[in-house]
């Protein structure tokens, strides 16, 4: 459906080492790092960018905005909010299971050390 997301950053060095934490628990790659953005994913698929915003103005999180990864299993849920939380993020959800979606519906929430809001979800049956 997306071809990527991006969210900005005040602080590039900060990010890397979230972002490099989470990223591996959800087996994302590093795509390309340089002086002003991080990206994460393959050439020819879904990317997520990190970078100092375009205009050069301040990076702010966007109320109502998150990105979602996908993760095959819950235990890599639990593993993204672990290492989320281990690497400067904050709690915004526990992982458990979210119903009011559907039924098998298991996510957690964080945000990341620039307040930006992220998830991973996995909508598969426990096991």
């Amino acid at each position: 459906m997306y071809s990527h997301v991006s969210v900005g950053t005040r602080d590039l060095a900060r990010s890397e080492r979230f972002y490099d934490a989470i990223m591996s628990v959800l087996g994302h790659p590093v795509l390309f790092k340089n002086a002003r953005a991080l990206a994460y994913g393959l050439p020819t698929g879904e990317k997520f960018f990190v970078l100092f915003p375009f205009d050069g103005k301040e990076a702010r999180p966007g109320n109502g905005v998150h990105a979602a990864f996908k993760a095959d299993s819950r235990a890599k849920v639990d593993a993204f909010h672990r290492a989320a939380l281990a690497a400067g993020g904050s709690d915004e959800g526990a992982p458990g299971l979210r119903p009011h979606y559907h039924p098998n519906y298991y996510g957690a929430y964080v945000r990341d050390p620039d307040g930006n809001k992220l998830q991973a979800v996995c909508h598969r049956k426990a096991g």
